[in-house]
């Protein structure tokens, strides 16, 4: 491994202390913990855009995350840095999404509006720490240091003068403001650069991937992106190699080829950011005043023109509106009955309840509703809103 890469021997360690495992290093103790973690098992019935039911061959939530971790795995290795590490973050990063995408979390936001707020990053955060207990010791998974740094700086830094867009003049959630208080994730520098190969992963496979889905799914045609940056010249490009080729096939060569342009394109452009900055050490990373592991500025071009056209042609689609905002509809009726009525909470989540309506209230709530898979939540809810439905 090159020299600022995560060494497992010098990591900062645990929470709690626990004697290591002599056949797998802490990162890959982390790596096994969440691959076992219910959280993780819930990811399959969660939803990326489409809901579970719309069919089989969508990404869902696990494997969008299985597809970020071979982004991760094989930009790691190619840039000499700790591939457990980045396999770690890249498969924890989106443990705290609740059911039916950014529609769910958005629904959820609003009624915590009066309560601090949801936030999927901080919910990865609560799952990992405290809601997750499957261990004698503790709650949570008790992730190494170097993990939850890097799920907590997924965006980059939560404060500083270098803090990411969505962060600047906001306080600090107050699960990781509480975490670490206890134990500093030095929120103002930058995460490791295995952190930061599993971020910039999870923005190759979302795009790329909702591209594929979105052709599957007749959200748009192969015409439609023609002129957009990247992805119609690869189009094009495939379709001349290889004319007459059927659609499916088309599009997953044209995908493949897509994903590989970028993460060529990351490997050389950190490549050239670290010979720059004249990189020795993994604190040279973190001190640094802008993320080490990046796209070039013709690739973040054409990723943010990605973005617009999956944006208007995708998620602001009438068929994906009409069905956000049913779940949507789900998620606020089941927060406004359970934070009104906490007693129809499951008994093993009564030990925390509050009065109604109390922020104590809200986020149990909030953390019930957040573990929920999209089926679970249309389950409950039938039960709880239907009048004819069997209790």
């Amino acid at each position: 491994m090159e020299p600022y890469a995560s060494d497992p021997k010098a990591s900062r360690g645990r929470l709690v202390p626990e004697p290591e495992s002599p056949g797998r290093s802490i990162f890959q103790r982390d790596r096994d913990r969440v691959i076992h973690s219910v959280a993780f098992r819930r990811l399959k019935h969660k939803t990326q855009v489409f809901i579970y039911h719309e069919g089989d061959h969508y990404r869902t939530r696990l494997t969008h995350s299985i597809e970020v971790a071979q982004i991760a795995r094989s930009l790691a290795r190619s840039l000499g840095l700790n591939e457990d590490l980045a396999e770690a973050v890249a498969l924890a990063h989106d443990l705290g999404h609740p059911p039916f995408g950014h529609a769910g979390e958005e629904a959820l936001d609003h009624c915590l509006a009066e309560h601090g707020g949801f936030d999927h990053n901080e919910q990865t955060f609560r799952v990992l720490t405290q809601l997750e207990r499957r261990y004698a010791a503790f709650d949570g998974l008790n992730l190494s240091w170097e993990a939850l740094e890097g799920v907590v700086k997924h965006n980059g830094p939560l404060i500083g003068p270098h803090a990411h867009a969505k962060a600047r003049g906001k306080p600090v959630p107050p699960t990781i403001a509480a975490y670490n208080a206890q134990c500093d994730l030095d929120l103002a520098g930058f995460a490791s650069a295995e952190a930061q190969v599993a971020a910039i992963s999870d923005d190759i496979a979302y795009n790329n991937h909702d591209i594929d889905d979105g052709l599957r799914a007749g959200l748009f045609t192969v015409a439609d992106l023609t002129d957009v940056p990247l992805a119609g010249p690869i189009f094009a490009e495939v379709a001349k190699q290889y004319p007459g080729l059927e659609t499916s096939r088309l599009i997953g060569e044209a995908v493949r080829r897509m994903i590989n342009r970028m993460v060529t394109d990351v490997t050389a452009e950190t490549r050239r950011r670290l010979a720059e900055a004249k990189v020795k050490t993994i604190d040279d990373i973190r001190r640094l005043d802008r993320p080490v592991v990046a796209f070039s500025d013709t690739m973040r071009a054409h990723d943010i023109a990605l973005k617009k056209f999956l944006f208007q042609k995708m998620y602001r689609h009438h068929r994906v509106v009409q069905t956000t905002q049913k779940a949507a509809r789900v998620v606020v009726d089941l927060y406004d009955l359970l934070v009104t009525q906490p007693t129809c909470l499951p008994s093993e989540w009564q030990s925390g309840v509050d009065d109604p309506h109390t922020t104590a209230t809200a986020r149990l709530v909030a953390d019930y509703i957040g573990g929920m898979t999209d089926k679970y939540a249309l389950e409950m809810h039938r039960r709880l809103f239907d009048p004819y439905e069997r209790m």
